[in-house]
């Protein structure tokens, strides 16, 4: 607060120091972060200073009654000073504490497609939330398989009453895909634990890989499909 109230009129604190604050972020030990009116003139010791325009609706708040970036433009300001995982983390973690939420952030980005880290945002949820047709996540995921040394699974199977994406009933082998990663509902969550641990009861082995997977880290999921190959063929 005081680093805040040290620069006046319309200072907010942000970027790291605001993310530091609300717990999705680090500070830099250096400096504090903060965000002046663009016509304002300070230089202080210790403080690292953002001149910015007129803010717009919704852009700043207040957090533990400091004057401070919304957690959006808090999300902004940081995606490009991190690198995809340090960034997922601090989506996950202003969803952990009900700051905002993907869908809220992604509907909030559209119109701030000017801003750099708005990009980068929204190209971190898109991954995060990338779904394949039924017939592109077979023509992925087949391939991976074979060079696995798998055999080719059915598809779309009713195993233990539910309905399964590929499945090896030779093998005991079930692999589900999820076509969101994020802010799935309790709902979904708890039918996801019901199904897993149904089959896994039914003596069956089960995999879940994210279409995002499948799609940009193929050679994840073909490591894992190797190496749960190699354990099932074992006497």
């Amino acid at each position: 607060m005081a680093a805040v109230l040290a620069c006046g009129d319309g200072a907010v604190l942000s970027h790291g120091s605001a993310a530091a604050l609300m717990r999705i972020g680090h500070e830099r030990r250096d400096r504090i972060e903060v965000s002046i009116p663009r016509s304002a003139d300070l230089r202080r010791p210790g403080l690292l200073v953002h001149r910015r325009t007129a803010w717009r609706s919704g852009e700043i708040g207040a957090f533990e009654r400091i004057p401070v970036t919304s957690p959006v433009q808090t999300l902004i300001d940081i995606a490009p000073g991190l690198d995809c995982m340090a960034l997922e983390r601090a989506i996950n973690e202003a969803d952990k504490y009900d700051l905002v939420n993907p869908p809220q952030l992604r509907k909030a980005l559209e119109s701030r497609s000017g801003e750099p880290g708005a990009r980068i945002l929204r190209t971190v949820l898109d991954h995060r939330t990338f779904r394949l047709t039924r017939e592109e996540l077979e023509r992925r995921f087949l391939p991976l398989v074979r060079q696995a040394g798998l055999p080719v699974p059915l598809t779309k199977q009713i195993v233990n009453e539910f309905e399964v994406d590929f499945f090896w009933p030779d093998l005991g082998l079930v692999v589900e895909t999820d076509g969101l990663r994020y802010h799935r509902t309790p709902a979904e969550q708890a039918r996801d634990r019901l199904r897993d641990q149904t089959h896994t009861a039914a003596g069956l082995r089960n995999l879940r890989f994210t279409h995002e997977q499948v799609r940009y880290e193929p050679d994840h999921v073909l490591r894992i499909l190797t190496a749960t190959a190699g354990l099932i063929s074992r006497p």
